[in-house]
């Protein structure tokens, strides 16, 4: 049986030493991530960009036309320019802050297919030439179909193509999810390869049978490009709000404009309110405060997440976690360790279990993979048979070979073997010895069970069977069982067949499973999810993974897993926990509501607006408004400049709050809805009153206005 190769052990290249923070990721900042979305924060000043954001389309509006005026006043020196011209700077200052956080989230988004793209063009070829069999070293991204290309043990297989000639073990694991590696052999239905799987042993010959930008990776960077992740429904809900307030103050000072003019025509004294004042009055009342603490908010997110050594690439990723309803969660590498292990010795009849692990582990000491490993260890655990030094044994060892699909020593006269099933039996046989009755069934019910049976035999004596099967995580099931406490539905996603995946999923405790999946089944499972109104986090580790990463509301890709799925997904697990999606969670909800404490706040604050603004504007037409300055503000210009100096401020001053975090308290929402209106509703009320009062001495003494 192909199933029963083993893949090579992963090398380590000493991150393991690092500290996590230290594991190679992409920082928050940047640099070219971070001077695209500098770019992008003017390219957005667009109207037609900025519309779907109501509040700083408005904003940018004002400030414009604002601009208009200072320009005009500067050419023809008909007013000073400074009042209006320290309105516009601030106003500017508003849009550009709230431009910078969104073109970050999406710098990072349109780097996703970049990686992708790079993995495909690094990848060389050994393209073979007609004359005498030379070999051409080029790149893979030159490959046309038709072209012959040699691929031997360690080369990455450099695109789609047929095996023409010659037989290797092919790890498919970061295309296709599965964690056994395969035969691939000219003729019949194992021939097709997939580029960027590897050879771990032997060689091939390969046939390419496509054309770069229509390989596996490219259909991958397709669906990665055209991944859109949907708005929560806090997010639309603040939306509707904020789209809401905005109309409303539009409509309300676009009519104070002809009032004050009849107010002033009427009463024969007082000063019409000039285009700057009007902006000004329209730009505090509209929820511009959290619209420029909503970058904050989503920051404070990703450094909280990062406490818990997850790297958020999106304040949105880790807002939408707060919702979650439904997890895919990918098998090999996620739900289980990646790596086959050994589990039980089970002899045939006649034959002690002593024996056999003492053969299995003489078989495997020579052998470095996982799973040779894993026999030496059990051997030792179970019946304290201690490893023995390779170089201290006469012996001849034989490595695994595709061909012969077995592995082994020859030991004193002894061969003992390990291998693949099918090829054990022909062994046995060929040696002269005969095949117990009992022996298949045994190996027919590991596969049933989902695991792989690895057969053991000394010369003609067939000893029996090594149980090898993918562990599943420590505590998987107790965690699962936290999320489903949570409301959170799992559902494992693999590659294996139906019966190993609902082995799997029995064990590991997931609600559901999807097997045999393909890239665009995972897509469109994600999809139909959503479509459904749920929200979808997925957690995966190869490439294969990519397009759902990037579909799914929340992306949760595990450190161990390939470049191409960090990148696609909006989240980096540095422990390669899937789990860890409790915390995620967790976080996702303190996020939810903070916003909610901080819109609370935004919009009661305008409340003493009213009394810096209003009267400054009419008192000189009804003197009866000095009464509502109650803040005793020194003149209609200072006031009017001081409230939008702190409507700017206030978003500075309020980010510490917006990274420390509103704690999280597992309670009722009225509950949490009592609180936020006393503490952040009362407070939004009272606090602008000596922050305005502060700014205009502060700008009464600078003689700013």
């Amino acid at each position: 049986m192909a199933t029963a190769v083993a893949p090579p052990p992963v090398v380590n290249d000493g991150t393991e030493l690092l500290p996590k923070k230290l594991v190679r990721a992409r920082p928050l900042f940047d640099p070219p991530i971070l001077k695209r979305a500098i770019r992008e924060s003017f390219v957005k000043l667009n109207p037609v960009t900025l519309m779907s954001n109501p509040v700083m389309f408005v904003v940018e509006v004002g400030a414009a036309l604002t601009s208009v005026f200072v320009t005009r006043d500067a050419i023809t020196g008909e007013h000073p320019i400074g009042f209006t011209l320290q309105i516009t700077l601030w106003l500017w200052f508003t849009v550009l802050f709230a431009n910078f956080a969104e073109a970050m989230a999406e710098a990072r988004g349109k780097a996703q297919a970049d990686t992708l793209r790079k993995a495909k063009t690094e990848t060389m070829a050994k393209r073979l030439l007609n004359s005498g069999g030379k070999v051409e070293e080029l790149a893979a991204s030159r490959l046309r179909a038709g072209d012959i290309v040699l691929c031997e043990a360690g080369d990455n297989i450099p695109g789609d193509g047929e095996v023409i000639e010659g037989i290797a073990t092919v790890d498919e694991s970061v295309i296709t999810g599965e964690s056994a590696p395969v035969i691939r052999e000219s003729g019949g239905d194992r021939s097709a390869v997939t580029g960027g799987t590897k050879v771990l042993s032997d060689w091939i010959k390969i046939r390419i049978t496509s054309n770069p930008g229509e390989t596996f990776l490219d259909r991958m960077i397709a669906l990665v490009e055209g991944a859109e992740r949907q708005k929560t429904p806090n997010e639309i809900a603040l939306n509707i709000l904020i789209a809401g307030l905005t109309l409303i103050f539009l409509l309300a000072v676009v009519t104070l404009d002809p009032f004050a003019l009849y107010a002033v025509r009427s009463a024969g004294a007082g000063e019409v309110p000039s285009v700057a004042v009007l902006v000004s009055l329209l730009v505090c009342l509209i929820p511009t405060t959290i619209g420029g603490l909503l970058s904050a908010i989503g920051i404070a997110g990703m450094d909280r997440v990062m406490q818990h050594n997850v790297l958020a690439m999106s304040g949105k990723a880790v807002e939408a976690s707060g919702d979650v309803n439904t997890l895919l969660l990918d098998k090999t590498g996620t739900i289980t360790l990646g790596n086959r292990q050994a589990v039980e010795f089970i002899p045939v009849d006649g034959i002690e279990p002593a024996e056999l692990a003492d053969a299995a582990q003489l078989s495997s000491l020579a052998d470095e993979t996982p799973e040779g490993r894993s026999i030496v260890v059990l051997a030792k655990a179970q019946f304290n048979l201690r490893g023995r030094e390779v170089h201290d044994l006469d012996a001849h060892f034989i490595p695994f070979s595709a061909y012969t699909r077995m592995s082994g020593v020859d030991l004193d006269g002894r061969q003992l073997r390990k291998g693949a099933t099918e090829a054990i039996v022909r062994f046995v046989r060929e040696q002269g010895g005969s095949v117990p009755h009992n022996f298949m069934d045994v190996s027919d019910r590991i596969s049933r069970s989902g695991g792989t049976p690895l057969a053991v035999a000394d010369g003609g004596r067939l000893l029996g069977t090594i149980h090898l099967k993918d562990v599943v995580k420590g505590g998987m099931k107790e965690r699962l069982g936290q999320l489903r406490n949570m409301g959170i539905r799992s559902v494992m996603i693999t590659g294996d067949n139906p019966l190993t995946a609902a082995a799997i999923a029995a064990e590991a405790g997931v609600d559901d499973f999807l097997a045999q999946a393909t890239p665009e089944q995972k897509l469109q499972y994600i999809k139909r999810e959503q479509t459904e109104g749920r929200l979808v986090a997925m957690t995966g580790d190869g490439t294969n993974d990519a397009p759902a990463l990037a579909q799914a509301d929340v992306g949760v890709a595990m450190n161990t897993g390939t470049m191409a799925a960090k990148e696609a997904g909006n989240m980096v697990d540095l422990d390669s926990n899937p789990t860890k999606l409790i915390e995620v969670v967790a976080i996702g909800k303190q996020l939810l509501i903070t916003r909610g404490a901080l819109t609370t706040f935004s919009i009661a604050n305008d409340v003493a607006k009213y009394f810096a603004i209003i009267p400054a504007m009419f008192m000189a037409t009804y003197p009866a408004l000095g009464y509502l300055n109650i803040m005793h503000l020194h003149t209609p210009q200072s006031a009017v400049l001081s409230a939008v100096i702190f409507n700017a401020l206030i978003i500075i001053a309020l980010v510490p709050l917006a990274l420390r975090g509103v704690k999280y308290r597992p309670q009722a929402a009225e509950i949490m809805l009592r609180r936020n209106l006393l503490i952040y509703g009362i407070g939004g009320i009272i606090a602008p009153f000596p922050g305005i009062w502060l700014i205009d001495q502060i700008v009464h003494w600078l003689h700013l206005a």
